[in-house]
């Protein structure tokens, strides 16, 4: 990485060539393993909460819920040759389930360690990573209530869809926190991600083993399109959550060139979607107010 990363002063042609080939680099080493941070005052609340010998199976999944990557660990998990009985897992209360309340709280707690350790490193993207943390849950809210009241969909699988669409984002930022010319050049990291990140989640999601219409929700969800109302499929769900949730300027350190045409397609699902507003707020709340009570 190193080679790559002294030349970031190249511009033009060059400085794409070599944007690129770090990304390839990235993309090339990329593993379903790494726990890479989050939400860092999540992460510390969540290990805690894991500590308490009371805590019930439906707490637990409350709280994975509020977590990107936990989610699709136990999936990967319960999907695996070991744990499989029956259908595919397709989301985190069914994961639980069927792993059961000890191997759940063992699991997740080791990985919310992993990512906390890793965590100093990411401190020069920390407030990039909570807002980024907060729209992901938003759109999660939204995924629920719009599968719920509008599809036929699982409202726990497109939950999940929601939550995870950027993974991507933090995938590439704890990378990104590895190169140290990056750590003044957060808009250059950005630039990077907003860019890339689709791909780079989506080609996470499928070495996770997670269901491709999950998979395939995350890498549609920034393709600006006009989505139905109804949506017809999770596609449609994750992209118009994403677009309710604030899309990219909910997370990105600069004005998008796009804002303009954004916030037009933003009022409009809005005002289409004007009677699943209290629902979704409501929605969110509660799953703030789990976070809050930890």
């Amino acid at each position: 990485m190193q080679e790559i990363t002294a030349l970031i002063d190249k511009k033009g042609d060059e400085l794409e060539e070599q944007r690129f080939q770090l990304l390839q680099e990235i993309a090339t080493g990329l593993s379903s393993d790494e726990a890479f941070p989050t939400s860092f005052d999540f992460l510390i609340k969540l290990r805690k909460a894991l500590q308490d010998p009371e805590i019930s199976i439906e707490r637990i999944v409350t709280l994975i819920n509020l977590e990107p990557l936990i989610p699709l660990h136990l999936v990967r998990l319960a999907n695996s040759a070991y744990y499989r009985r029956g259908d595919e897992v397709k989301d985190a209360k069914a994961a639980i389930q069927r792993l059961g309340l000890q191997r759940v709280r063992a699991t997740a707690a080791a990985i919310a360690m992993q990512q906390l350790i890793h965590s100093r490193k990411m401190v020069v993207f920390t407030d990039i990573c909570e807002r980024l943390w907060h729209h992901s849950l938003d759109a999660s809210c939204a995924a629920y209530v719009l599968s719920r009241r509008m599809t036929r969909l699982n409202p726990d699988e497109a939950m999940l869809a929601g939550l995870v669409h950027d993974i991507g984002v933090f995938y590439l930022l704890y990378h990104f926190s590895l190169i140290e010319e990056l750590h003044t050049r957060p808009v250059s990291a950005m630039y990077l991600a907003e860019r890339w990140h689709a791909s780079i989640g989506h080609a996470l999601l499928s070495r996770m083993g997670i269901p491709e219409e999950i998979a395939t929700a995350c890498l549609e969800h920034d393709v600006q399109r006009i989505a139905p109302i109804p949506p017809v499929n999770m596609s449609d769900v994750v992209y118009i959550s994403n677009r309710l949730a604030g899309g990219l300027t909910s997370w990105f350190t600069e004005p998008l060139e796009s804002a303009e045409e954004n916030d037009r397609e933003v009022e409009f699902y809005r005002a289409s979607l004007e009677e699943l507003h209290a629902e979704i707020a409501e929605y969110r709340e509660s799953m703030l107010q789990a976070f809050a009570d930890m």
